[in-house]
């Protein structure tokens, strides 16, 4: 088959500025071109050229301002016998429009058919122009169909995954080493690390493990809070928010590190410096790729249930799930239990990674979408000759 990848316009593939999208393009890409043509449109970067080849990959990059335009010009001028538009619904349309001799995948990573981002009438005409749609999770799935009259077998969960060569285990020796060069680097010795890493966003809740921090002291006085990240994917400016995270940080001194915007290739290292990873998450979470990188490296996790993260964070089997999440209590109960309970946390650490192993590599999901465009292209031939 002849595809094509129309990347969303905020971050450019590949991955260079991060994004979970183009992370996990990055991964199924090689694995789609060993057996197809791929072209992949994304959005210009100073960083990289308007166009290149990388083995069998051909990326074509536009300017954000003429994206969509430019993107349709291509579609039109190309034959593609699938067209896979990652989390715009709206623009999709006006792409189908432009070529209609292909087949279209729409991928959901984010509620995009919320009334906040599209209206009533552009939803229906995206659900049409589409051939069928993939969703990171059923939360996510759900939000599409409980909203609109479509056919469930319509959308597919394709779960994320991880490049698994690149997550070496905590409980190796080599994972070891790691861990003591990252500590190392940060200033660490034999403290208990407690892990956040995302966005500092307030919808993350970086703010809960700040404020729950002094308590968890009183119980781990060897405790210390890491948090990885910066206000915006590469971007280390500051914000009200993160200013804010910085004063509730101010008297616990030297118990709280903020390491600013780390790079994606540079996460299978930074977590094997935790003895707990937590995602804080407050908003309905499709279902963040760290847990699947956090499961992949061996470290316990902690969650919340918002969103996807219950999906694959099973609890007391793959990790914890707080309900009560916007307590910060909470939290600290969660993360003392896989301080103290170090058993029962290495048993749920290695089942999360053996679910990783067996499901959620991106062989795994390189798998199950060329399995979604043969559908789609087998379907989009019925229609068309029914016409």
């Amino acid at each position: 088959m002849n595809i094509a990848y129309v990347c969303t316009e905020k971050l450019p593939s590949p991955a260079i500025k991060g994004g979970a999208i183009q992370v996990m393009i990055d991964g199924i890409a090689p694995l789609i071109a060993r057996r197809h043509e791929l072209t992949i449109f994304s959005v210009a970067d100073p960083l990289l050229p308007p166009e290149e080849t990388d083995g069998n990959i051909r990326y074509i990059r536009f300017p954000k301002l003429t994206y969509e335009a430019d993107v349709a010009r291509e579609l039109a001028a190309n034959c593609f016998d699938v067209v896979h538009v990652f989390n715009r619904p709206a623009p999709l349309v006006n792409y189908k429009a432009a070529a209609p001799h292909s087949a279209f995948v729409l991928s959901l990573h984010n509620d995009m058919f919320s009334p906040l981002k599209i209206t009533a009438e552009q939803a229906e005409r995206a659900l049409n122009a589409c051939t069928l749609l993939t969703a990171v999770s059923e939360y996510i799935k759900r939000t599409v169909t409980n909203r609109y009259p479509i056919d469930p077998r319509k959308v597919k969960v394709i779960y994320s995954g991880v490049d698994l060569a690149q997550y070496i285990p905590i409980w190796t020796e080599e994972g070891q080493r790691i861990r003591r060069a990252e500590r190392q680097a940060y200033g660490l010795a034999d403290q208990k690390v407690v892990l956040f890493l995302g966005r500092l966003s307030k919808t993350k809740g970086p703010h809960l493990l700040i404020q729950c921090l002094p308590s968890l002291l009183t119980r781990h006085p060897e405790a210390v809070l890491v948090i990885a990240g910066g206000k915006w994917f590469s971007d280390n400016s500051r914000s009200e928010y993160v200013d804010w995270l910085h004063e509730l940080a101010a008297p616990l001194a030297d118990r709280v590190i903020f390491t600013n915007y780390i790079p994606h290739s540079h996460i299978p290292k930074l977590l094997l410096m935790a003895d707990v990873f937590v995602c804080s998450s407050q908003w309905h979470e499709p279902l963040a790729r760290v847990h699947y990188e956090a499961m992949a490296a061996g470290i316990p996790v902690v969650t919340t249930n918002r969103g996807g993260n219950a999906e694959i964070v099973r609890h007391g089997q793959t990790g914890i799930v707080i309900s009560d999440y916007a307590n910060s209590q909470a939290f600290t109960g969660a993360i003392s239990y896989m301080l103290e309970q170090k058993e029962h946390a290495r048993y749920m650490a290695e089942t999360a990674r053996a679910m990783v192993e067996a499901n959620f590599q991106f062989e795994h999901v390189a798998r199950r979408l060329e399995a979604v465009y043969e559908e789609a292209l087998a379907t989009h031939r019925r229609q068309t000759a029914g016409l």
